[in-house]
């Protein structure tokens, strides 16, 4: 139904434009008043034992779906924003103070994120000189991370990275190309140094 909806928006372009004015703030970039506290909760995919920090601002819009698993967590002053595509947070995985998510994001079961943590599958257009980078628009690259991964305070997952099982991003990593599984990362621009599979260092 939802795709159907997607087409016929797509082939009536005024319409389109008339829909998205009244679900998006003009120049805030996110939802308008309504749809964050009269529609969207209705729509959030919640399982048993899920729970949402009230201090948490949720940019979540009715065109992409959000999604978070049993006994899952979010804390307090974490932004999501599905803007740019669906996020969906698995089981038993906890999304740390100040974290941001800006979909479209796919988190595993037994994930950890630390503090203040970045995960983007957000892209900006840049390419025309003759036009603001503000004004070309964005495009998005989007993140998978697996099962049982842990994201050290203040790192950056960039948009298109897929991080490997049983992985862990060190504090302060910039992650900018995807990660094998079983993998100590670390570093900006971030490196994996330690396979933790075969107890091994990676020059």
């Amino acid at each position: 139904m939802v795709d159907k909806i997607h087409k016929w928006l797509k082939n009536n372009p005024g319409i389109k434009q008339k829909v998205h004015y009244c679900l998006v703030h003009p120049y805030r970039s996110r939802p308008r008043w309504w749809v964050r506290n009269l529609l969207m909760p209705f729509l959030i995919k919640r399982k048993k034992g899920a729970y949402i920090s009230s201090t948490v601002r949720r940019d979540l819009f009715p065109f992409n779906s959000f999604e978070i698993g049993y006994k899952s967590i979010i804390e307090d002053y974490a932004t999501l924003n599905n803007g740019m595509g669906a996020i969906r947070i698995g089981d038993h995985s906890r999304i740390g103070i100040g974290t941001v998510i800006l979909g479209e994001i796919t988190i595993g079961n037994y994930v950890s994120t630390a503090q203040h943590c970045m995960i983007t599958g957000l892209n900006h257009n840049y390419e025309a000189l003759d036009t603001p980078i503000d004004l070309q628009g964005c495009y998005s690259d989007p993140v998978v991370i697996d099962d049982d991964v842990m994201i050290g305070a203040n790192a950056v997952i960039l948009a298109g990275v897929h991080i490997g099982t049983h992985s862990f991003i060190g504090a302060g990593s910039v992650v900018t190309r995807s990660i094998p599984p079983y993998s100590l990362v670390s570093g900006n621009p971030a490196k994996v140094t330690f396979n933790l599979k075969t107890g091994q260092r990676v020059k």
